[in-house]
């Protein structure tokens, strides 16, 4: 089956069991934990076709006492992944890789389109289409790494989805 068309089928899929309750929302959030880390609703905004690079976004929590710091990440659906900070500095939005992020215990760190951090896949291997989905291996200092799946989703449906856990996390 190609590709659009794989996408076609798991959309009708999708909005069939919607339809019929058994999915209680296409946009619901997701997420992993191990012992004292809480990943939620990783995901990617979709990009056009030639892209060189996208953007994709998650939360992390500490739910223990030890802090976590993720070091990096890498995926298949990219060549490089970077942690990256994005700020407006004189009107212009800036964005810089960093080489850690510190996430301490009961202070979340919420990734999204627009501003703040994020990961950045350079030198993507296809586009990233709405629809799909991909792996992306977090790295942490003294720690485990995390494999989680980052849906491909637009800017706001997955920011809104993301915001769903608010109330989760402390």
């Amino acid at each position: 089956m190609t590709r659009p068309l794989r996408r076609l089928a798991t959309a009708l899929l999708a909005t069939a069991l919607l339809a019929a309750g058994l999915l209680p929302g296409l946009a619901a959030a997701h997420e992993q934990t191990t012992d004292d880390l809480r990943i939620a609703h990783p995901f990617a905004t979709p990009t056009p076709p030639g892209a060189v690079s996208g953007g994709a976004y998650l939360d992390l929590e500490v739910t223990g006492d030890t802090p976590a710091v993720l070091v990096g990440a890498h995926s298949p659906a990219s060549e490089v992944v970077e942690i990256h900070t994005m700020e407006m500095a004189d009107g212009t939005m800036r964005m810089r890789p960093v080489p850690r992020l510190e996430i301490a215990p009961g202070a979340p760190i919420r990734m999204r389109p627009g501003g703040g951090y994020h990961l950045m896949l350079i030198e993507l291997t296809g586009p990233l289409a709405e629809g799909d989905s991909f792996p992306l291996t977090l790295e942490f200092a003294e720690r485990d790494e995390v494999e989680v799946e980052v849906w491909v989703q637009d800017a706001a449906t997955g920011s809104q989805a993301a915001d769903g856990h608010h109330g989760d996390m402390h």
